[in-house]
């Protein structure tokens, strides 16, 4: 990370000069604001600390309960949702803390003895080494933590305002707070009184019976399976030799498990496979007694057995897969005639089962992606009609979880007779993985997505998808890097500019043409957006990965916009150009043309366009259509 350059830090660097709303910021819930964030779970808590780098913006996050979350009922963090975490600065934290996954166990009926279980493979959890980060198991509690801090060490100083649940809502596009929200006080001396805020815009994460998706008439479509599952945190003794591995578990006729290590070295979940139940019994499967669930783990195990010290958490739950019709308040077929107010992310918008370990991390990718475009509306750098994106893109990715977890809880919950073959679940699992780890998203063209007309120039960058990181070679310190993980979450876009095969010293260079256009041409999106009197990095962080070694590049004949002058004593930031590993080149690694390339990232990670190196007019134009003028 970068510090310093508004004077010297001795404290902790991760907490951030206050500035807009973090000056003054109430204490107390106000009457008005810009944003208001119903419920503080992974999605809600994402999009406030991507909406808490935008100091201008002044966003409140009401949560009904009196404080934070204690005892969270999600767990597994996918790879890419560490990738994320890293942008916001916690993922070496919470990795440190959390169990990491690096293998499935997969148990079937032993072959002899059939009323045993026996292990018949034995699976990697990332076979084709998709990510460097990992597969985590950790409390949704700590998950929340780490947002809430972020946030707080913002320029905007936010926090949650505890003890307020939303009731309804009223739209007057007249006035300029348009949403008139009621709130019911849930805690302290005013417990049970209605108090009414206005905000310009409502954002519904208060979960699966969401109360903001039902003011706006959105209706979750889908079915239940008719299948119960019991879960259990436990403290177990047990003489299962796999109890520290994750297990896919098949019995002969008791059912199925899935067993998934918690953190800390000594708890461990169990998802109990509880059978078909009648649809029409009124939900009394959920009545089941938590000591129906041990026994029925028992008989799955045999011939192991698990003895239960401690239960941390328990639940009963049946299987239902539904995405709402649309993720905000605008009818489809009305997006032209007018803009949406109030969205809904998170478990008020889609919800299935917790096998594929999705809920949490699918909803942290739906806040990053809304909080960043309302970030970027409210500051008066896009038209609020960019926000019809949020639903046109997590809409499509929702119902895409959605047919993978049928298909993996159909497998879960099924007998091992009616399988193709007894290692179909393994094999099933090693060829999906890159869905569940949360790769698998790619946007389609849009207003901040371009077609794929020169997708063979970085074939390893696919449009749509998320900037997958490399290392370079820093030509200011020598240092290898990961470049991916230079990128923050400061609402800031990503111009990477890959040169040519053409000597980086040689001015004829397209990187040097390139950088040239964006630090002095009038069309260059860097001068067309980024406002007067502020760094000429403030909206774009601009870097450059030339095709030589670092010890072939001099840093100070590399076009300015390469090394910018930022902070209030206007220091020059040498960080920004690289040169590739000798044995280790980001070109070979991701496929990019020894013609060069230019890869533009949208705040969230995500790569709008490939574009070659003159290619000036196309990168003007993807800006125009997103940004408005400046100055």
């Amino acid at each position: 990370m970068q510090f310093h350059h508004h004077g010297y830090v001795s404290t902790q660097p991760r907490v951030q000069p206050a500035a807009g709303t973090g000056l003054n910021r109430p204490e107390e819930l106000p009457d008005t604001m810009d944003v208001l964030i119903v419920g503080s779970g992974p999605a809600g808590m994402t999009t406030a600390a991507t909406l808490s780098s935008y100091p201008d913006v002044h966003t409140r996050l009401v949560e009904r309960r009196d404080g934070r979350l204690v005892l969270g009922q999600a767990d597994g963090i996918q790879a890419r949702s560490v990738e994320t975490f890293n942008y916001f600065g916690f993922s070496d934290e919470i990795t440190n803390e959390a169990y990491w996954l690096t293998e499935m166990n997969f148990w079937t009926p032993d072959e002899q003895n059939p009323e045993n279980i026996s292990r018949t493979s034995r699976e990697l959890d990332d076979p084709t080494g998709i990510s460097e980060f990992k597969h985590l198991v950790v409390n949704q509690a700590r998950v929340l933590d780490y947002f809430a801090e972020f946030a707080e060490r913002s320029p905007s100083r936010l926090k949650p305002d505890y003890g307020y649940e939303f009731v309804s809502q009223e739209v007057d596009e007249t006035h300029e707070y348009p949403i008139e929200v009621a709130l019911k006080i849930t805690a302290g001396p005013q417990e049970g009184e209605i108090r009414r805020v206005r905000t310009k815009y409502l954002i519904g994460s208060d979960g699966a019976h969401s109360k903001v998706r039902k003011s706006i008439g959105r209706v979750p479509i889908g079915d239940k399976s008719d299948h119960a599952w019991g879960v259990m945190d436990v403290l177990v003794e047990s003489n299962f030799p796999d109890i520290r591995t994750k297990c896919s578990i098949h019995s002969h006729d008791g059912g199925s498990i899935l067993l998934i290590p918690r953190e800390g070295g000594f708890l461990v979940r169990f998802y109990v496979d509880l059978g078909d139940v009648d649809p029409d019994d009124g939900g009394k499967v959920r009545e089941t007694p938590l000591q129906e669930i041990i026994d029925r783990a028992n008989k799955i195990l045999h011939p192991y057995t698990v003895d239960v010290k401690e239960v941390a958490w328990w639940s009963v739950y049946e299987v239902g897969h539904r995405v709402t019709d649309k993720f905000d308040d605008v009818d489809a077929g009305q997006e032209d005639e007018k803009n949406p107010r109030i969205f809904v992310t998170g478990d008020a918008c889609h919800t299935h089962s917790a096998k594929a370990g999705q809920g949490m991390n699918v909803s942290i990718q739906d806040g990053f992606n809304l909080g960043w475009k309302i970030g970027q509306v409210l500051s008066g750098y896009s038209d609020p009609s960019l926000l019809h994106t949020y639903s046109g893109e997590r809409q499509e990715i929702a119902q895409n979880l959605i047919d993978f977890d049928k298909e993996w809880s159909g497998l879960m919950a099924a007998k091992p007779e009616d399988l193709p073959s007894p290692d179909y679940v393994a094999k099933f699992y090693t060829k999906t993985f890159e869905f569940p780890s949360g790769f698998m998203t790619e946007y389609k063209p849009s207003p901040l997505t371009t077609n794929n007309a020169h997708q063979d120039l970085a074939q390893g960058y696919t449009i749509g998808k998320r900037f997958k990181s490399a290392k370079v070679s820093r030509v200011s310190d020598t240092n290898p890097v990961e470049l991916g993980h230079l990128h923050e979450a400061d609402g800031r876009w990503r111009i990477y500019v890959f040169g040519d095969d053409k000597a980086s010293t040689d001015a004829a260079n397209g990187a040097n043409t390139f950088g040239e256009w964006l630090g002095s041409d009038a069309n260059s999106p860097i001068l067309k957006y980024t406002r007067n009197g502020c760094d000429i990095n403030s909206v774009f962080d601009v870097k450059v990965i030339y095709q030589q070694p670092k010890e072939e590049i001099e840093l100070m004949e590399t076009p300015s916009i390469f090394r910018p002058v930022v902070g209030p004593f206007q220091i020059t930031d040498l960080n920004q150009v690289f040169g590739i590993l000798a044995d280790d080149s980001i070109f070979d690694a991701r496929e990019i043309s020894k013609d060069g390339a230019v890869i533009v990232v949208r705040p969230d990670g995500y790569v709008s366009t490939v574009q070659p190196l003159d290619a000036t007019g196309a990168i003007a134009e993807l800006f125009d259509g997103i940004f408005t003028p400046q100055n």
